[in-house]
C-alpha cells in the first residue's frame, strides 16, 4: 500500500509539472503579444526622436516593418555539447534538457550605406538583427539561484556560442548565434529577467552610421 501510495504522489508530482509548463508557454505567448502591441505604438510615434539605426534610418518610401521577420529557433539549431561533461549533482538528480522557445528577427538593415544603394524595389539582402531566448526551468531545485549565460568562441570570427546554465536538475542548453555587437538598450528591446521559471533574453544587434 506504501508503495502504491508514493506511485500516486509520483504522478501527480508529474501532472502537475506538465499543467505548470503548459501554463508558461501559455504566459510566454501573451507576453510575446503584448509586446509586439507594444513595439507597433513605439513605431506609431513620429514624434519621438529615435537612436541611431532606428525608424528614422529607413527611407522614407520604404515602410518601418517592411521586410522584418521572426522565425522559430528549433532543436535544429541547438548546438551539441560534450556528452563527457559530469554535474556534480547527477548522483541525486536525473540530468536533463530544459525545454525553449526561441526566435530568430530577421530584415532589411538601412544603414547610411543601405540607403545610399539599395531602395524599396531593390532592398538590401535580408540579415539576423536579433534574438529572444527563452527557457523554461520549472522545476529548479534552488529556484532562487538566477540562470546565467555565457558567450564562448565558435571557432569562428563569424559566430559565437550562447550557452545557458542553470544548476540541477537541468544540463546546459547552447545555441550558435551571430557574432555582433548587442544594444543593451532597454527600448531597442534588449531585456534579461527570470520570472517564474522562464529566463527570457532578448537582444538585437547594434548598428552603426556609415560614413563615406
Amino acid at each position: 500500500r506504501q508503495v502504491k501510495e508514493q506511485l500516486i504522489v509520483h504522478l501527480a508530482k508529474m501532472d502537475l509539472s506538465e499543467l505548470h509548463s503548459k501554463m508558461l508557454v501559455r504566459q510566454l505567448e501573451r507576453l510575446e503579444q503584448r509586446k509586439d502591441e507594444l513595439a507597433r505604438q513605439k513605431e506609431e510615434r513620429k514624434d519621438e526622436p529615435e537612436e541611431e539605426g532606428g525608424a528614422s534610418m529607413v527611407p522614407q518610401n520604404v515602410d518601418a516593418d517592411f521586410g522584418n521577420r521572426e522565425d522559430e529557433l528549433g532543436e535544429t539549431d541547438e548546438v551539441a555539447l560534450e556528452s563527457t561533461k559530469k554535474y556534480s549533482w547527477q548522483d541525486r538528480y536525473a540530468p536533463r534538457k530544459p525545454r525553449y522557445f526561441n526566435r530568430v528577427k530577421t530584415g532589411y538593415d538601412w544603414n547610411k550605406y543601405n540607403q545610399t544603394h539599395y531602395d524599396h524595389d531593390n532592398p538590401p539582402p535580408k540579415t539576423v538583427q536579433g534574438y529572444k531566448f527563452n527557457i523554461f526551468y520549472p522545476d529548479l531545485v534552488d529556484p532562487t539561484k538566477t540562470p546565467q549565460f555565457f558567450i564562448e568562441a565558435a571557432g569562428s570570427n563569424d559566430f559565437c556560442i550562447l550557452r545557458f546554465h542553470a544548476g540541477p536538475p537541468y544540463e546546459d542548453v547552447a545555441f550558435k548565434i551571430i557574432n555582433r555587437e548587442w544594444n543593451r538598450s532597454r527600448k531597442r528591446g534588449f531585456k534579461c529577467t527570470f520570472e517564474r521559471g522562464v529566463l527570457s533574453l532578448y537582444f538585437n544587434f547594434a548598428t552603426h552610421w556609415y560614413r563615406r
